[in-house]
């Protein structure tokens, strides 16, 4: 099928009957359709026209072609119909990655979208690896930290994610509660393993408290929620999970300057695709009766 154009040109030539009435559909010259033709007889190895002062009439084997290349093109027509109609509905597959933690907020948003487009089967992806959006891996990625510098990714500013610093009551009712940073080096804290992370609020961590008191280190955000819950130590947890939690006790309210920037991203190639636009206008609007957050 590397050479589809001849078959096309011979397809035009069966149909139309004429080298002339195939060279104005096609729109090239007549020279080019009797090129195609002879091409094409030649590396099939055998004759699909006779010549006459009418025009072309197909042989058995322009026959066979004609019936096949018109089974093709209908085939085609039918994808193209497909594909057109699938940017002016709301169906089939979204995906969506996130950042993990916002379950409970997303969950809904999902749920209600599902009820206005219930042709929408949705894959919600949460993982700690970022996700190619120019590789079709997902429609819409909810990414926290430094805004991304994708340059064929269209980057829009979310929300803002409140953390503070907690204990739980069993470690306070341990080693009490540090009256600042005075009491730091008698204390515990939970913080990350990688000495370069940019979250805002383990910046402040590595530049506030004695390397040596950061006794528990991890790489993933939830394993440190739980540590702290557990009695590890003092730690960093989000705003949104504190506050159905009453094992946790507030060391220090949260601080503009903690405030991880969280952003919505999606490829340019689909941003503005109905399904795409639908999805984030839902999410939006859901968003601005998110709280604690």
């Amino acid at each position: 099928m590397d050479n589809w154009d001849e078959f096309r040109t011979a397809f035009q030539v069966a149909r139309m009957g004429t080298v002339s009435g195939a060279a104005e559909v096609l729109g090239v010259h007549h020279a080019t359709v009797i090129r195609h033709i002879d091409a094409l007889e030649k590396r099939l190895g055998a004759r699909l026209f006779q010549r006459h002062a009418r025009g072309y009439t197909p042989t058995e084997a322009g026959r066979d072609l004609m019936s096949v290349a018109k089974a093709t093109e209908e085939q085609f027509s039918q994808l193209v119909s497909r594909i057109k109609g699938q940017g002016e509905t709301v169906s089939g597959e979204l995906v969506v990655t996130t950042i993990s933690g916002l379950s409970d907020h997303l969950t809904p948003v999902f749920r209600d979208f599902q009820k206005k487009f219930p042709d929408v089967t949705i894959r919600y992806l949460s993982d700690m690896r970022v996700f190619r959006l120019d590789y079709g891996e997902a429609h819409v990625a909810i990414r926290a930290g430094a805004a991304p510098q994708e340059p064929d990714n269209v980057v829009q500013p979310f929300l803002r994610l409140r953390s503070a610093l907690y204990a739980s009551r069993g470690y306070i009712a341990e080693h009490g509660m540090p009256r600042g940073p005075e009491d730091y080096a008698q204390h515990s804290f939970v913080g990350s393993d990688n000495a370069d992370s940019r979250a805002p609020f383990y910046r402040w961590m590595r530049e506030s408290v004695p390397r040596e008191r950061i006794t528990y280190r991890t790489t993933e955000q939830d394993a440190a929620i739980n540590a702290v819950r557990s009695g590890v130590g003092i730690g960093f947890v989000p705003v949104r999970e504190a506050a159905g939690d009453a094992d946790l006790v507030e060391v220090l309210a949260s601080r503009p300057d903690w405030d991880a920037p969280v952003w919505l991203v999606t490829h340019v190639d689909l941003h503005r695709t109905l399904k795409v636009q639908s999805f984030l206008n839902h999410l939006k609007a859901a968003a601005q009766n998110w709280t604690n957050l």
